[in-house]
């Protein structure tokens, strides 16, 4: 087995162990709701007619819209019982999988239910059976094998949704997924997946020898298989035994440079004795709000990110003073301490083929948007809903024939392909100079600055061991170097890790090279 194979299982028991845990919850959870609203409804067609249009409702929301829903609905909920409600991990995930798993439950119970043979029911009757004998001794175990059945498919959409879950820092096998497509390492994507269909595989094969057993009134093979089954959950809560209360968790965004620094934050963390666990692929909208809620309780962002999304800012001021408003701001308004600027900047920069920035004579955003009516844009996911790209419209002239959202992993292949003219690259992603791309220079400064910052919770904010710990990263990373330690994930010849990557930086930021 090669060594990208060996690190990518090295992960999979932990995460493993944790998709059990919300794929389980979420599925039982949905049983619990859906079977007493499943006999309700099997009594009184009109409320089979609103219960089920709801959970077909549900089902047209994509499952990331439904889990994205929830953080912003529970964060208003935290304020009100004064944050005793956790916006991110697994609660949001919980909720969002249990309203996804009802229609197939619901559907099926209520079809198992209400097809139940007319005689049966009579012959109960004629017996003298109460309405709770009837349904426990007649209908139900007649129901059973089409109520197993829409178990059987809730379980494999709730475990194949579950990967999802990562976008709202719930650990799941999505967690390798989403960060083998952000570093294009296909060995953790390709884990993640069989991983994830492994599991939905032996659960549904497991639920299909229960419905078996059910149907040729075959205990053994229902006990044995669930049996199984509640063995299977026992070892996956272990490690909820086992896990420490003092944990520090370091949030990410969803890009690579974002994982690279949260593993060299966290190595810092480790070697001062602290237990660490990352929440990667948070957007935006979702991170800073995480660490003001105590959710997470460090992570890097950019000084141009807070200014524009969070403090709502248009105006433009000099990169040091931004910085310090941006210090005042987060402790007075919401208790985060900004512990201090990295050393670099990650700016958005727009960039284009060599080829046409010869011919085309391209050197500033003023060039681009005299041929912008010729050019496909590219952009990451987020760039186009910014107020970046607002202020950059209001400076510059700038309307493309075609605009594109890509993941970033995407985003400079579809450059060099030509599928898009013009990219919002990252001006501190390696991929600008081994691709040979132009970046355009930005005459009128429409785009603020990007310091990159340590953010800390109010609750992490007080312990000393902890910023000593991390303290010395403030101002010791040259953009050369993270520029480096970007390109060593992103290249697709001798890739390496977001953790090998930190370790290269934390040699350089100790040594004080500048390679």
């Amino acid at each position: 087995m090669t060594e990208a194979w060996q690190q990518a299982f090295v992960r999979v028991p932990e995460l493993l162990a944790a998709h059990v845990q919300l794929s389980f919850s979420a599925l039982l959870l949905a049983m619990a709701l859906c079977l007493p609203l499943a006999i309700w409804a099997a009594r009184a067609p009109k409320v089979a007619a609103v219960i089920l249009g709801f959970a077909s409702l549900v089902q047209t929301i994509p499952a990331l819209a439904l889990l994205a829903l929830f953080y912003p609905i529970l964060l208003g909920l935290s304020a009100l019982v004064g944050g005793e409600i956790s916006a991110l991990g697994f609660l949001p995930a919980l909720l969002a999988l249990t309203l996804y798993a009802l229609l197939p439950i619901l559907r099926n119970a209520v079809t198992g239910l209400t097809g139940v043979a007319p005689a049966a029911k009579q012959a109960a009757d004629g017996l003298g059976m109460t309405a709770a004998q009837k349904l426990r001794l007649v209908e139900a175990p007649l129901a059973a094998p089409t109520i197993m059945a829409g178990i059987r498919t809730a379980a494999v959409w709730t475990i194949g949704a579950a990967t999802l879950s990562t976008t709202v820092g719930q650990a799941s096998l999505g967690d390798l997924i989403f960060a083998g497509l952000q570093t294009q390492n296909w060995t953790l994507v390709l884990t993640g997946c069989f991983a994830s269909a492994g599991l939905a595989i032996i659960v549904d094969t497991l639920l299909g020898l229960i419905e078996r057993g059910i149907r040729d009134r075959q205990k053994l093979m229902v006990w044995g298989s669930g049996a199984v089954i509640g063995i299977g959950l026992a070892i996956a809560l272990l490690p909820m035994l086992a896990a420490r209360d003092d944990v520090v968790v370091i949030g990410a965004k969803g890009f690579s440079e974002q994982f690279i620094l949260a593993r060299l934050i966290g190595s810092r963390l480790e070697e001062s004795g602290y237990e660490v666990r990352y929440q990667d692929g948070l957007g935006s909208a979702v991170v800073f709000q995480a660490v003001a809620s105590g959710d997470i309780d460090i992570y890097v962002d950019y000084s141009g990110t807070i200014w524009t999304n969070q403090m709502k800012r248009s105006d433009t001021v000099p990169a040091d003073d931004m910085v310090n408003e941006i210090a005042q701001w987060s402790a007075s308004e919401h208790g985060v301490t900004m512990l201090g600027a990295l050393g670099f900047e990650n700016t958005y920069a727009f960039a284009v083929r060599p080829e046409d920035a010869a011919s085309r004579r391209l050197t500033t955003l003023d060039d681009l948007a005299r041929i912008s009516s010729d050019f496909a844009f590219g952009t990451d996911l987020e760039f186009l809903e910014r107020p970046e790209w607002e202020m950059v419209k209001a400076a510059y002239p700038i309307r493309f024939k075609e605009s594109r959202s890509f993941n970033p992993t995407f985003m400079y292949p579809a450059l060099s392909s030509g599928e898009v003219d013009v990219i919002s690259a990252f001006s501190s992603d390696g991929r600008i100079a081994a691709n040979g791309f132009v970046v355009l220079e930005d005459t009128k400064g429409a785009v603020p600055s990007y310091e990159a910052m340590i953010l800390v919770s109010e609750d992490r904010s007080g312990d000393e061991r902890l910023i000593n710990a991390i303290k010395p990263l403030v101002g010791a990373i040259t953009v050369e170097n993270m520029r480096e330690a970007n390109y060593k994930v992103d290249r697709e010849a001798d890739k390496r890790s977001p953790g090998q990557a930190a370790r290269w930086l934390d040699e350089q930021t100790r040594n004080g090279k500048d390679q």
